[in-house]
């Protein structure tokens, strides 16, 4: 296995399984999802259906858009030629007058992006009916309120204005399934997976005659480890170079995330994440409740020069330092420095959740630590559950298994996966954190044209955003490939689309870089 953290370490407790995030060791304790590995559908081999399609109407950006949306299953083939899965796909593409996709009109350079969410286990329901879709739940603006019903409406925020939108689920999350005698096990890989998703995208490009069409690839969490290397394969195996690449809430090297007795690059990269958090809750002192931009950098540059070298001394540094530092740290994160002494300076993200709002009997969230829930054993060291999760994953899975089988007109008997929990391999990696740094800098190099957008929220205690911004400066590029890379920050968490705000500043934000 991968070198992550063993359950018994503190920082290891903290990372669960994550709904999009960070996949995990099977020795580490785990959140278990409600649905377990699916088994192999049994079905009648058929002649294969055609997609179903439906047309609607969206009004964005003061423009009144048509479209037709298509629900469907492209098959993933063996060598031999037999089908071995059938991912499921949601595809919405705008239409003209006529009723024709644009498309496929003469001359037209209409882009289509294909969009990925993580786990691995997530379908990708978070991207489609949360962010970027033209429907939308209809949760409150605020982002913070618990929903277990919510009803459909359009979303003025999605982008489909500006590009044709393939939401695609991968095998055994979803409705993608293994096909009949084939084991689910095959796909649970990163390169297991990165291959049966790109062969989705190749056959799916062809059916769909939108090879001379500009793609875009939008990973979120997990998605982005997966679209980092996504680009690569389908360069080298198929000819087919993606025009941009767009990292939501993501992470492509593991060891940003997961610290162990050797790797304490982890606490270095979460603390302004914390900061913005206890700057949100009003746990900072005066001073730091000011301007926040001004805080977090503030606490930035304490994170990589002090604290960074006082953790590389480790038991050698002086008491007096390891006071000094924990004083610090309690300047930046609202707990106190005896707090942080016991936890040896190294501030597990679990403890924070648990510790910054204990006094009021409360927990934060982990996707968004914006959202506070009900602390109901007060005696645990660690948070129960993640209130930013239970608040949403009742209202998703009641809207996407009604919005297919009644708006879209797909007539299924399988349950639709929203998260899945899949046993994931990692024997590519073992011995090694994961990463997939190396593939995305060798995807840029050799496509230089290739654009990257990184997304993140300062208030994600999931992936925070110095994971990214630290891989990003260590890929290894040209100075003129490195100016194609951007960054675009929002004040929420890991689904930064559910609030509002931040909706329609991630809307404007991939307006400008899908032109």
């Amino acid at each position: 296995m991968i070198a992550l953290p063993s359950a018994s370490s503190s920082f290891g407790a903290f990372l669960l399984f994550l709904l999009f995030a960070t996949p995990q060791s099977p020795s580490q304790a785990q959140e278990k999802s409600p649905e377990t590995t699916p088994k192999t559908e049994e079905k009648d081999p058929k002649k294969e259906e055609k997609p179903k399609e439906r047309s609607g109407q969206i009004s964005l950006g003061g423009s009144e858009i048509k479209y037709l949306a298509q629900t469907g299953t492209i098959p993933v083939f063996k060598d031999d030629g037999a089908v071995k899965a059938d991912v499921f796909y949601v595809y919405y593409a705008a239409t003209g007058p006529n009723g024709k996709r644009l498309s496929t009109h003469p001359g037209n350079s209409r882009p289509i992006t294909f969009c990925f969410n993580g786990g691995p286990g997530a379908s990708a329901v978070w991207l489609h009916l949360g962010g970027l879709g033209p429907r939308r739940l209809d949760f409150p603006p605020e982002g913070l309120s618990p929903s277990t019903v919510c009803r459909i409406v359009d979303n003025p925020n999605s982008i489909l204005d500006a590009t044709d939108l393939v939401f695609v689920d991968p095998v055994s999350t979803g409705l993608s399934r293994a096909a009949k005698g084939e084991k689910p096990e095959q796909f649970f890989g990163i390169d297991e997976d990165i291959a049966a998703v790109g062969e989705f995208v190749r056959l799916f490009t062809t059916r769909e005659q939108r090879w001379t069409s500009p793609k875009f690839f939008l990973g979120e969490s997990y998605g982005a480890t997966r679209v980092s290397g996504l680009v690569g394969y389908l360069q080298q195996k198929h000819g087919l170079f993606a025009d941009g690449l767009i990292l939501m809430s993501g992470l492509i090297n593991f060891g940003t995330l997961n610290a162990d007795a050797g790797n304490d690059l982890p606490f270095i990269l979460y603390l302004p994440t914390l900061t913005a958090t206890a700057h949100y809750h009003k746990k900072l002192s005066p001073d730091l409740l000011g301007d926040l931009d001004q805080t977090i950098a503030e606490s930035r540059r304490f994170a990589q020069t002090d604290y960074a070298v006082a953790l590389l001394k480790g038991a050698t540094l002086p008491i007096e330092d390891r006071r000094s530092i924990a004083s610090k740290l309690a300047r930046f994160t609202g707990l106190t420095a005896e707090q942080i002494l016991e936890q040896n300076l190294r501030i597990d993200p679990a403890f924070f959740r648990k510790a910054l709002l204990k006094s009021e009997g409360k927990i934060i969230g982990r996707f968004d630590a914006r959202v506070t829930g009900e602390d109901g054993d007060p005696g645990d060291p660690l948070p129960a559950y993640d209130p930013s999760f239970s608040n949403i994953v009742g209202g998703f899975a009641s809207a996407v298994n009604a919005y297919i089988r009644t708006e879209l007109n797909f007539e299924v008997d399988h349950p639709y996966h929203v998260l899945n929990g899949v046993p994931w391999k990692w024997s590519a990696f073992e011995g090694r954190y994961v990463s997939t740094e190396d593939r995305l800098a060798y995807a840029l190099r050799t496509n230089p044209r290739m654009r990257v957008l990184v997304l993140a929220g300062r208030r994600d205690l999931a992936v925070p955003e110095d994971s990214m911004r630290y891989s990003l400066d260590h890929l290894t590029l040209p100075a003129s490939v490195r100016k194609n890379i951007s960054t675009s920050l929002y004040e929420s968490g890991h689904m930064m689309y559910l609030l509002r705000s931040d909706a329609e500043k991630l809307r404007a934000d991939l307006l400008r870089f899908l032109k």
